[in-house]
């Protein structure tokens, strides 16, 4: 018998990429999915074999976000959380439900990761910040005054945990016609770059706007 293997595009699989605290297997149980969403997923869900994966992209938003309960460090109940929501359009497809928004958490992208293992990010709504005098980017947990080493796939612990922020400055324009990575203003670059920097993996891609067009490539 002979097979012929072609290359496939595998779409984040449900809540994959969207919320990374989702997954059965490493989520914040008892608030997961009920199917592997992580790229091992790609092998089970697809009958592929593991030296058959490719290119690995992450899809993340600019800011988190979470549906429904469970524990988000980054979260932001307030004004700030609100203008996310609103502006970001962040409600549920099937139920219309609001999600819950905040800061970007890189300890939670640091845990994706791991798992994964992201050839490069695909950074989606980078205009929703265009309004913010100064961005926070969580970069850290503190448990009791200490910093920890990694991400708690716990309730009970991330509940507990301190974030640590970043706080970056933003860049008050409207960011939907850029095209190329120079077009942006420069806090703009700056914050790309600080997540690259943090999480040491590369943005190929960054979102600008709702249409098809409103996309810069990187490389």
């Amino acid at each position: 018998m002979q097979y012929i293997f072609k290359k496939v595009l595998s779409p984040p699989l449900q809540e994959c990429f969207l919320h990374h605290w989702k997954y059965i297997d490493f989520g914040t149980y008892p608030f997961v999915t009920s199917s592997n969403c992580t790229v091992g997923g790609v092998c089970t869900g697809l009958g592929m074999p593991p030296q058959n994966v490719g290119e690995v992209y992450g899809v993340v938003k600019a800011y988190t976000t979470r549906v429904g309960i469970g524990a988000f460090p980054t979260e932001q109940d307030n004004e700030i959380g609100e203008l996310l929501q609103t502006r970001g359009r962040e409600f549920g497809v099937t139920t219309g439900r609001k999600r819950r928004c905040g800061w970007l958490d890189l300890v939670l992208l640091k845990y994706a990761h791991m798992i994964n293992g992201f050839t490069a990010l695909a950074l989606t709504k980078l205009d929703i910040l265009d309004i913010f005098t100064e961005i926070k980017v969580g970069v850290a947990y503190k448990l009791d005054g200490e910093i920890i080493p990694h991400f708690p796939a716990n309730q009970e612990v991330l509940n507990k945990v301190e974030v640590q922020y970043k706080t970056l400055p933003g860049w008050n324009t409207d960011i939907s016609n850029a095209r190329t990575f120079k077009e942006l203003p420069i806090n703009a670059q700056n914050y790309v770059r600080f997540i690259e920097d943090e999480l040491q993996i590369p943005v190929k891609w960054i979102g600008v706007g709702k249409s098809r067009e409103s996309m810069i490539q990187l490389f």
